[in-house]
């Protein structure tokens, strides 16, 4: 399965298909299975992850592929 990267209107990534989650040092964070969802305001308390922080601050991300 091929790794899909969606970008959620005014909310995070969703990143499905077998994604392996890293941080700077390398270090794997735990795979679930399910999709993963990555923040993109930069509030979230759980970062790399979503935890719904961008509703409470307005965060606006309506790209658009061309």
């Amino acid at each position: 399965m091929a790794v899909t990267v969606k970008g959620l209107k005014n909310g995070p990534l969703e990143i499905s298909g077998g994604v392996t989650v890293l941080d700077h040092r390398g270090k794997e964070y735990a795979d679930t299975g399910e999709p993963v969802y990555l923040c993109r305001c930069g509030q979230s308390k759980s970062k790399p992850y979503c935890d719904g922080s961008h509703t409470g601050v307005g965060f606006k991300a309506e790209e658009t592929a061309g």
